[in-house]
């Protein structure tokens, strides 16, 4: 695996729609319930905990260059806390993983196909995720490459077209209630940018990882400006009812109408969605089977891609008997379940390992 290797331009375009894909539909939903009218300056505000993210993961690659988390996590604490810790990362990610394939299967199901069986869209788009992961990371890189313009390009002309609807007074009073209601929608969106210390599992084959810490600063700010921007076009307009939407970005959708030409374009967001859950689910798909591959001590990941792919899938209905429950855990407790395993454990061990290494070097010149 370590002669694999791929561009940090090419991390970002893998990253960028995997922190993006999920967000664009719920967040500005999530974000009005707690900011109503100022839901716009909670990405603003989350974005400094993605800066924290993609800081502690470069200066833990910088110390330990050619591991992931799940391998220097036993050199700086040693191997059974390490293995503890390694162990926690993966269920995190696996159980994450579930419920990104749980999330998509709902709004394919609930917009579109609502005769399939769930568990049908579910497998059919992990078995396209696990062919891409088991063909390697180069693979992943490439697609993701190839896909990012059809992520990226419609989201924006959907943007557009919604500008004749926009009600722009519909961002008044702005902080009516204080700094407080848009803290309060920044510290569930934080989970969100706590996933950039995904990155921990790709640096290692980066070519150019000089440019990482700059590239991934790029991709927080380009996600903090497009997950604004959607807010805001969802703010202007649906207005306050944008808060009893469960997905407010298609609700806005329905109101273009250009000519009686472009209408209807339910499916451009579905499109979107598509593409962009497909990237997300083989970045974290990657990051489970690579870090189970490192935990066992095994030289290759792609042996466990399909045992992973069917733990995958029954983890997307372990714990979530409804979209109900899977909606308050995502207010509630997925905020501080992700920035406990993408921020504090990372920042825990970077603050040891850089102890240990001072101490190293005093010793060095006593001696």
């Amino acid at each position: 695996m370590k002669e694999v290797k791929i561009s940090s331009l090419q991390l970002s375009m893998m990253m960028y729609p995997t922190i993006l894909a999920t967000a664009i539909l719920t967040v500005p939903s999530v974000t009005a319930k707690f900011a109503a009218h100022d839901l716009w300056m909670s990405p603003i505000l989350a974005s400094f905990m993605g800066g924290v993210a993609v800081f502690i993961a470069v200066q833990l690659h910088k110390l330990y260059p050619e591991q992931t988390i799940i391998e220097y996590s036993e050199n700086i604490i040693g191997r059974i806390p390490g293995k503890i810790i390694g162990f926690f990362v993966l269920i995190f990610y696996l159980e994450m993983t579930g419920e990104i394939a749980r999330s998509y299967s709902e709004f394919i199901v609930s917009s579109f196909l609502f005769k399939t069986p769930i568990m049908v869209i579910i497998a059919l788009m992990l078995l396209v995720c696990a062919f891409a992961v088991y063909g390697g990371l180069e693979t992943m890189a490439r697609a993701a490459q190839l896909f990012f313009p059809a992520f990226f390009v419609p989201l924006i002309i959907l943007i557009i077209l919604l500008s004749p609807d926009f009600k722009f007074e519909n961002v008044f009073p702005v902080l009516e209630e204080g700094i407080v209601p848009p803290a309060k929608g920044a510290v569930v969106l934080s989970g969100w940018f706590a996933e950039f210390f995904l990155i921990a599992f790709f640096l290692p084959f980066l070519s150019d990882r000089k440019k990482a810490m700059k590239q991934g600063i790029i991709n927080v700010v380009a996600v903090m400006i497009t997950l604004t921007l959607v807010n805001l076009t969802v703010l202007f307009v649906l207005g306050v009812s944008t808060a009893s939407k469960t997905y407010p970005l298609m609700n806005a959708g329905r109101y273009i109408s250009w000519a009686n030409f472009f209408e209807n374009l339910d499916a451009v967001i579905m499109a979107v969605w598509i593409l962009g859950a497909f990237v997300k689910l083989t970045v974290f798909y990657f990051a489970v089977v690579l870090g189970t591959a490192q935990w066992l001590n095994l030289s290759d990941y792609r042996p466990i891609v399909w045992p992973v792919g069917i733990l995958i899938a029954e983890f997307s209905f372990w714990g979530i008997p409804n979209m109900m429950v899977f909606a308050r855990d995502e207010d509630q407790s997925f905020p501080f379940y992700s920035i406990l395993i993408q921020v504090l454990f990372p920042l825990l061990l970077l603050m040891i390992a850089m102890i240990r290494r001072r101490k190293g070097e005093n010793r060095a010149v006593n001696e």
